[in-house]
């Protein structure tokens, strides 16, 4: 019964592009010796049974006597190596979340978490910590690499919240990353959730008009983007096949009015802007100079943008399918959604540098990266 639950209340969240875009947001469900969580890669929309991968809790009990390595990249091969060692039999073939652990330890039967727009306001905004402690009985986590030491850090604050107040916590809000809601049954996963999303609804002060603008020439969009694709095709290794997506409204012509207009999107709020659409939007002053920013930006980051905003023109994702296209673009617009949804609390907060260096080199958000996009 708790599985059938599990998938039916993650698709209910999945589809709705309020909580989760792309393959973005995980869940779980667990009994005394089994935890059900979703495999990684795998999109909560059209989940099924199957697409959770079946834990031994005991096992994953272990990871917590270990000592690791204090080196990132040594310690979470490690805990990498005991997580899938905890998978049951029968479920080699699937990865769990990278976020079991943290799963694993809420003391409630099911966890749902998503990376609502609306919480992000305030997780991704300057006033985000001190307006989630005047408003809600939750747990706030400051920013921090995802995997085994976000899990420590979770741990902690829960133990914390138990002995303060001699309950369990079921609300965690996680700087730049998004909500982590905890109950023992699907109807109180969904009302907490409602009512966060109503409270911080209220506080909004204005919102973003992404009323679709198709005033600019066709003809000079569909040129402009191939000729960013002829760049990306040769700045993959090996070459490879390139789709664009094109999108022009009200707040994407506000931002690129020029480079300063355009701060407020111009690096990643969260992990998944980085795994769908890059950490560092490339903004260009002119058309006709595309190739050198182009050039410029590989130079200083190391990648090729999958998102290139044109001054006065638009903004155009790039990605190797269609569908990779259009993911960098949904999260795009959720950069937009987030500017301007954060100029109610203080205005936006970007994540730090090392922590968007640890998601762009981080081996499991390149393997969630490359299973999302092969679907």
């Amino acid at each position: 019964m708790g599985l059938q639950e599990l998938t039916a209340v993650s698709r209910f969240y999945g589809s709705s592009d309020e909580y989760v875009i792309a393959g973005g947001g995980n869940t779980s469900f667990k009994d005394r010796e089994y935890l059900y969580i979703k495999a990684s890669g795998t999109s909560l929309a059209t989940i099924d049974e199957s697409g959770f991968v079946k834990m031994d809790r005991s096992k994953l009990a272990l990871i917590w006597k270990k000592n690791y390595s204090p080196k990132s990249e040594e310690r979470e091969t490690a805990v990498l190596a005991d997580m899938m060692a905890a998978r049951c039999s029968g479920e080699e073939r699937k990865r769990p979340s990278v976020e079991v652990q943290l799963h694993d330890i809420l003391p409630f039967a099911y966890v749902v978490h998503t990376h609502p727009t609306l919480v992000n306001s305030l997780t991704c905004s300057q006033r985000g910590e001190g307006t989630v402690r005047e408003l809600f009985d939750a747990i706030w986590i400051p920013s921090i690499n995802p995997g085994y030491t976000l899990s420590l850090a979770v741990k902690k604050a829960l133990d914390l919240y138990r002995a303060e107040k001699n309950r369990d916590a079921r609300i965690i809000l996680l700087q730049n990353h998004g909500a982590f809601v905890a109950a023992d049954t699907i109807d109180e996963i969904k009302a907490v959730y409602g009512q966060i999303l109503n409270v911080i609804d209220e506080r909004i002060k204005r919102r973003p008009d992404l009323t679709r603008d198709d005033t600019e020439a066709p003809a000079q969009v569909r040129d402009l983007g191939r000729a960013l694709c002829k760049l990306a095709d040769t700045a993959a290794s090996g070459g490879t096949d390139c789709c664009f997506e094109f999108s022009r409204n009200p707040e994407i012509l506000r931002l690129v009015q020029d480079k300063a207009a355009f701060y407020p999107v111009s690096s990643a709020y969260t992990p998944d802007h980085i795994v769908y659409a890059g950490s560092d939007p490339l903004f260009v002053e002119d058309a006709l100079l595309i190739e050198g920013a182009w050039q410029a930006h590989i130079d200083k980051t190391g990648r090729p943008p999958r998102i290139v905003a044109v001054k006065g023109l638009g903004v155009f994702s790039l990605g190797a399918s269609e569908k990779t296209a259009h993911d960098a673009m949904e999260l795009f617009l959720d950069s937009v959604k987030l500017a301007v949804y954060t100029e109610s609390f203080g205005g936006p907060c970007f994540m730090e540098r090392d922590k968007i260096d640890f998601i762009n080199n981080w081996e499991a958000e390149h393997y969630r990266s490359k299973i999302a996009a092969e679907k």
